[in-house]
């Protein structure tokens, strides 16, 4: 059996928000990359997100419920972010 540490945790959860992991070596295999362009597109809408949160905070007449959607869209954006990085390095860590 592998350790748990040298899986590939992939950019999504599965039931009740546990994380799903991925054991291959095989980094050009279908589900590392689905996971390659899943995390792409997590990036991606972060980055487009931080845009949009800029206007919000810089406008000085948004309403409070704006502002909580607005918070909402950067902490699950965050989420997703923190798990890219998180299998990010521990695959730089397993190759070094």
């Amino acid at each position: 059996m592998t350790a748990q540490s040298e899986l590939r945790l992939l950019p999504w959860a599965g039931p009740e928000g546990k994380p799903c992991y991925l054991d291959t070596d095989d980094r050009e295999g279908y589900m590392s990359r689905l996971a390659d362009h899943i995390e792409a597109v997590q990036l991606g809408m972060a980055a487009e997100l931080l845009g949009q949160s800029v206007q919000v905070l810089d406008d000085e007449i948004e309403d409070l419920e704006k502002l909580k959607l607005v918070a909402a869209q950067l902490a699950g954006a965050l989420r997703d972010v923190l798990r890219v990085a998180t299998s990010r390095g521990h695959r730089l860590a397993k190759s070094e």
